[in-house]
C-alpha cells in the first residue's frame, strides 16, 4: 500500500488502486440502454456510479486514499469536508477499515446525505457555506487531534481511485470490440475527470472528453478559456449540489486542461429532464449533479451521431421529496 510520490498518478497508480478497491467496490455496470440510443443516434454507454458503495463515485478514492495511512497514525482518525457524498465515501472506507472519521459538512447539505453520513457513524460538523471557509476549519481539526486530511479531489491518490472507473470503462467496451470515442463527465473540484481521463486516454488517446457543469456554476469551463483557475461567484443556486464547488483542483485543473480542455453547461430544466429520464427510461435513481453528463447528451449539447458515446452516472444520493418534484 505505498503511497504515490509524485503530483499526477499514472496509469500504475490506477492499476494498483484497482487492486485496492478489489471486493472492496462494487464494479458499476455499464449500461447500454437501446432508447437512448435511438434517441440520439449513438451507441451510448452509462457508467451506473448511482449503483457504487455509498451511491456515489465518492468512495473509490476515498477509500484508495484511507487505506494508504500508516497504521500508527489510524488512531487519530481522517477529518474531509464534503456537501455529502465524499462525505459518505469518507465515512464508510473509515469504517471499514476501523478509523474514526469527522466530517465538515454545509448546513444546507441534503438531509439524505447528512443523515447516511452519521449513520455510517462520522461526527458531522456543520458549516455556512456562504461565509465560512470548509478547508480551514478541517485543517484546524486535523492540526487539534493530528487526525489526516482525506481532500475531496486534490490529492494523488483520490484521483487514482477516481480513476479506477476509466479502468473499468476501457475494459468492458474492449470486451465488446468498441473503443470509446466521446466522453461526457460532470465536474466540480475536477477528480472525477481527471482520474477517468488520465486512463482513457492513455489507452484510448483518440477519445474526447468533455466537463459538463450546472449553468452559472461553469469555473472549469471559463478556466479552460482563460488557462488559469476561476473562480464562481455563487455558492448556492442550483439544485446540483455535488457540483458546487468554488474552483478548479489545483492538482486536478492541469491534467483536466491538457487532457480535457473543452466543457460544456446544463440549465437546471435540462438537469431535472434527464433525472426524469433515468428514472422513467433507465429505471435508475440519479441525483443532480449525477445526471449533468446525460443532461447535456438528452440536450443536443454534442453532436453525436454513429459514434460511441460514455457517460458517467456519478451519483444517486437525493432527498425523496426533490426526487419526487423532478420526476413529476
Amino acid at each position: 500500500m505505498g503511497a504515490i510520490d509524485k503530483i499526477n498518478p499514472s496509469i500504475a497508480d490506477i492499476d494498483a488502486a484497482a487492486k485496492q478497491l478489489a471486493g472492496v467496490a462494487v464494479r458499476t455496470p455499464l449500461i447500454n440502454a437501446p432508447a437512448l440510443d435511438d434517441r440520439l443516434g449513438a451507441r451510448v454507454f452509462l457508467k451506473a456510479e448511482t449503483l457504487q458503495r455509498t451511491g456515489s463515485f465518492k468512495f473509490r478514492g476515498a477509500y484508495n486514499k484511507i487505506s494508504s495511512i500508516p497504521v500508527e497514525r489510524w488512531a487519530a482518525g481522517v477529518v474531509a469536508y464534503s456537501s455529502g457524498n465524499h462525505a459518505q465515501g469518507v465515512a464508510a472506507a473509515a469504517k471499514l477499515l476501523g478509523l474514526g472519521a469527522t466530517i465538515v459538512m454545509p448546513s444546507d447539505a441534503p438531509h439524505l446525505k447528512r443523515e447516511r453520513t452519521a449513520a455510517l457513524g462520522a461526527e458531522i460538523v456543520l458549516y455556512d457555506r456562504e461565509k465560512e471557509d470548509r478547508a480551514a476549519i478541517a485543517k484546524k481539526i486535523v492540526s487539534e487531534r493530528g487526525a489526516t486530511l482525506v481532500p475531496p479531489y486534490d490529492d494523488p491518490l483520490i484521483i487514482a481511485g477516481q480513476g479506477t472507473i476509466g479502468r473499468e470503462i476501457v475494459e468492458d467496451l474492449d470486451r465488446l470490440g468498441v473503443k470509446p470515442e466521446t466522453v461526457v463527465v460532470g465536474a466540480s473540484g475536477g477528480g472525477l475527470a481527471a482520474g477517468i481521463s488520465l486512463y482513457v486516454k492513455a489507452r484510448v488517446p483518440s477519445a474526447k472528453f468533455y466537463t459538463v457543469e450546472p449553468e452559472g456554476f461553469d469555473d472549469t469551463l471559463r478556466s479552460f478559456k482563460s488557462g488559469q483557475r476561476e473562480h464562481n461567484e455563487r455558492m448556492r443556486g442550483t439544485i446540483c449540489d455535488a457540483l458546487m464547488t468554488n474552483t478548479p483542483g489545483e492538482l486536478t485543473f492541469p491534467i483536466n486542461r491538457e487532457l480535457i480542455g473543452e466543457g460544456l453547461i446544463a440549465s437546471d430544466i435540462e438537469v431535472a429532464a434527464a433525472v426524469r429520464y433515468a428514472f422513467n427510461e433507465l429505471k435508475l435513481v440519479v441525483e443532480p449533479g449525477g445526471a449533468i453528463g446525460l443532461a447535456a447528451l438528452l440536450a443536443g449539447k454534442l453532436d453525436v451521431k454513429g459514434k460511441v458515446v460514455v457517460g458517467v452516472l456519478s451519483g444517486g444520493n437525493v432527498d425523496a421529496e426533490l426526487f419526487s418534484k423532478l420526476i413529476t
